[in-house]
C-alpha cells in the first residue's frame, strides 16, 4: 500500500500537542483591523485548542502527526 498523504493546508494550520489535543491559532486577525477594538485584537493573539467535535476530522487530515 502506498503511504497516505498529509493535507498540506492542515499541516500548516494545526500542531498535535504531547497530550494528543490539537493546537490552532485564532481567525479574524489578518486584515480590516482598524474597525476591531484593541481588546478584540489582543484576545485573538496566541493559540487555543480545536473543539472536540472537530478533532477527529483534523486528525484524519494528518495521519502521521
Amino acid at each position: 500500500m502506498p503511504k497516505m498523504k498529509t493535507k498540506s493546508g492542515a499541516a500548516k494550520r494545526f500542531k498535535i500537542r504531547a497530550g494528543g489535543s490539537v493546537k490552532r491559532s485564532y481567525a479574524f486577525k489578518r486584515h480590516i483591523l482598524t474597525k476591531k477594538t484593541t481588546k478584540c485584537k489582543r484576545q485573538l493573539r496566541g493559540t487555543t485548542e480545536v473543539h472536540s467535535t472537530n478533532t477527529a476530522s483534523v486528525r484524519a487530515m494528518m495521519p502521521y502527526a
